[in-house]
């Protein structure tokens, strides 16, 4: 820090101390690629270390940093990405730029070693080589390296691509035309307004067919008298087409009513004056991007967009974060290229006229469909059940001041935070089941068997919903590992109790593996939290306040104290 404070600093000063951090900031970075290449030769590949016996679930290789550069033992990124404060995926994107930058691209590492490149400017063109042959990533080397630090980013974005499409034209071919045949559904997290963003990549006829029908029931949601732009109709569509018997009662109804009168607020759709009028091209929908969620499509995919939808846990891979599966590739180029958020095709002319709806007026709908979807129930698609969309079962954490207030901010299970004002519109006016509120205090929860009931897993889901483990990015999920910290007594069936709330921790299934053959060691404090001791020694608390790490030699002697070995509560 500044001995006088940066306040006194002038202009000039100011720019200089600035320049010098960054300078110092610059080569800490360099120290850590580094760092990060000495901590992979010190963990080869196991399988190349002379004797070595693989167990069931042991130990792997991976080469994340694509082709020519040697594996390192997987445990390895979890430990240095605790060391360094990342997930054990950012971990080990890292070592992989690192080991491209030595063995695919060195003449830019030579250029960042000598201080004239930017060390992050280098591993996002290691990324970018990913897929590149040893001799394509040369090519890309020599045409790049004397301008890593001389042009701004998004022009340098745009040489090495076109060096990557030089060197291996048949491969940036090749990468184009999977891309194009990639599909899916990719959904995003709530935003603070309630919002999330869906994004569809199908077939062109589907987008249109799919588009078309959602027309179809914001036009009928026009008969029955909401007065919402047109975009708002859709979205609200979203959530009327996931259940297919609404969706057919109310489609009848409309149909009925228009051949009594037109509706003049929403005109035929042109598809001509939506999509590009370029012969034979696709149309281009609507994409939309989250930053906070996973896997996003690339910027040249025909997408429809919409909100409202349920997120959901996505593959995904960044260098500040790591997908829920594994073991995760971080070498596919698609986790580092999200797509930037295009412009939403503008409303029709009449329904930017249209104020929209009140509250009243909201309610009143809200009833009309309310209606709708009972006597669907009772005649229609859903009467032999075999229409009726899936149950949902959502999790809604609030305090009992925000229940009595009626006001404040609640938290849903792989939503987010949502106002208390937002959860109506979230659980909608459909069939609602509300359970019995699950008591977590109590902590005796268990039973004599190594299986976990579902009445544990649930407990431990709603205690823990992030994994236990150092700086761990998953979500606990139904399929998530539930790992006994202390491990299972099988001798004459154990003690009683082994498989309690306060014994059980969510770890996904690497982290799992991790744990219980890479050396770590983990025991549960009173206060509720986990302390972790890494193979090397790095010690790590972890409680529902996230990862912290630890200083100086434990307080005590470590000996997990299992739970049936505590005192009885009084």
């Amino acid at each position: 820090m500044f001995e006088s404070g940066v306040a006194e600093l002038d202009a000039v000063e100011t720019l200089a101390a600035a320049t010098d951090r960054q300078a110092t900031r610059t080569e800490a970075d360099l120290d850590l690629i580094e760092l990060s290449l000495h901590f992979a030769d010190l963990h080869p590949d196991p399988a190349t270390i002379p004797g070595h016996v693989s167990l069931p679930g042991g130990e792997r290789g991976w080469v994340s940093g694509g082709p020519g550069c040697p594996g390192f033992a997987e445990f390895a990124a979890a430990e240095f990405g605790a060391a360094i404060g990342r997930s054990a995926g950012s971990a080990a994107v890292f070592i992989g730029q690192a080991l491209a930058l030595r063995h695919r691209l060195p003449r830019i590492l030579a250029m960042v070693r000598s201080g004239h490149g930017e060390p992050w400017k280098a591993r996002t063109i290691a990324t970018a080589c990913l897929a590149l042959s040893v001799e394509a990533a040369a090519i890309v080397d020599r045409r790049v390296a004397s301008i890593v630090d001389t042009v701004t980013p998004i022009q340098l974005d745009k040489i090495v691509k076109a060096a990557i499409q030089q060197a291996d034209p048949d491969g940036a071919r090749a990468t184009a035309a999977q891309n194009a045949k990639e599909r899916g559904v990719w959904a995003g997290r709530i935003d603070e307004h309630g919002s999330t963003t869906l994004t569809i990549r199908a077939a062109t006829g589907d987008v249109i067919r799919l588009k078309a029908t959602l027309r179809q029931i914001a036009d009928a949601l026009a008969e029955l008298g909401n007065t919402d732009p047109l975009n708002q109709r859709m979205a609200m569509a979203v959530g009327i087409i996931s259940d297919p018997a609404l969706t057919h009662e109310l489609l009848t109804i409309a149909n009925h009513l228009t051949q009594t009168h037109t509706n003049p607020t929403t005109p035929e759709p042109d598809l001509d004056t939506e999509q590009d009028a370029e012969p034979g091209a696709e149309p281009d929908v609507e994409a939309g991007a989250d930053a906070a969620a996973g896997e996003k499509p690339q910027d040249d995919r025909p997408t429809a967009a919409s909100t409202g939808a349920e997120p959901e846990d996505v593959a995904g891979w960044s260098v500040a974060d790591e997908p829920d599966w594994d073991p995760p590739h971080p070498s596919d180029p698609r986790y580092d290229n999200p797509p930037e958020p295009s412009t939403p095709e503008p409303a029709e002319t009449a329904d930017q006229a249209d104020p929209g709806m009140d509250a009243a007026a909201r309610r009143e709908l809200a009833k009309k469909l309310s209606a709708i979807r009972q006597n669907a129930d009772r005649h229609g698609l859903g009467a032999t059940g075999r229409g009726r969309a899936q149950t949902t079962t959502l999790y809604v954490h609030l305090t009992d001041q925000t229940l009595l207030a009626g006001e404040g901010v609640t938290r849903v299970e792989r939503y987010g935070p949502v106002f208390t004002t937002r959860l109506e519109e979230l659980l909608g006016h459909d069939r609602i089941i509300v359970k019995p509120v699950i008591d977590l205090n109590d902590d005796r929860v268990s039973v004599n068997a190594y299986e976990i009931p579902d009445r544990i897993r649930e407990r431990v889901k709603l205690i823990h919903p992030v994994e236990q483990f150092p700086y761990g990015p998953a979500e606990t999920t139904n399929s998530t590992d539930l790992d006994h910290i202390q491990p299972y007594d099988f001798k004459d069936t154990g003690p009683p109790g082994q498989t309690s709330i306060t014994n059980l921790t969510p770890l996904r299934r690497y982290s799992h593996r991790v744990k219980t053959l890479g050396g770590w060691k983990v025991r549960r404090l009173d206060d509720g939290a986990l302390e972790w001791i890494t193979k090397h020694g790095l010690r790590f608390r972890v409680d529902h306040k996230g990862t912290h790490r630890i200083t100086g030699p434990p307080s005590v002697a470590w000996s997990p104290r299992p739970p049936w070995q505590r005192p009885a509560s009084p």
